[in-house]
């Protein structure tokens, strides 16, 4: 996990060109988001994901109201056994942390808040020191 965390840090780092986006603060074109759960898609297996999440524009009519880019997303999810500590997983579902920041410092500081949160965490530091019995990196369409 530490080499799959090492390089989702310098992905998300990477700057992407052709992103779409509000301007400011809020700037939702590019941002990244950290999961983890047990979900149907995941064959009903403990998970940890890490995606990057890119707003492109398809050409559409920009001047149409309801004009949205499209958002796509890049994701690495590793998939665990079963495991009695990570237990509870089973039950509250799982969770997550988004963060949405400019590229740089501030999305760097948001990636080590992240790290400490997973291996501070009781479950999720489990998860993070044992060996994922798959790893399955993709690019979807999301939401």
């Amino acid at each position: 996990m530490e080499a799959a965390w090492a390089a989702f840090v310098e992905f998300v780092q990477v700057p992407v060109e052709g992103i779409e986006g509000i301007e400011g603060p809020e700037d939702d074109g590019d941002g990244f988001i950290v999961e983890w759960g047990v979900w149907d898609r995941t064959g009903n297996r403990p998970a940890l994901s890490f995606g990057r999440l890119l707003a492109v524009n398809e050409d559409d009519d920009r001047q149409d109201p309801y004009w949205q880019p499209q958002y796509w997303k890049v994701g690495l999810q590793a998939c665990f056994t079963d495991n009695p500590a990570w237990a509870d997983l089973h039950i509250s579902g799982g969770g997550n942390r988004a963060f949405d920041h400019a590229a740089g410092k501030p999305r760097a500081d948001a990636l080590a808040a992240i790290r400490r949160y997973i291996v501070q965490d009781p479950l999720l530091s489990v998860m993070w020191q044992s060996v994922p019995t798959d790893i399955e990196v993709t690019l979807d369409r999301a939401g």
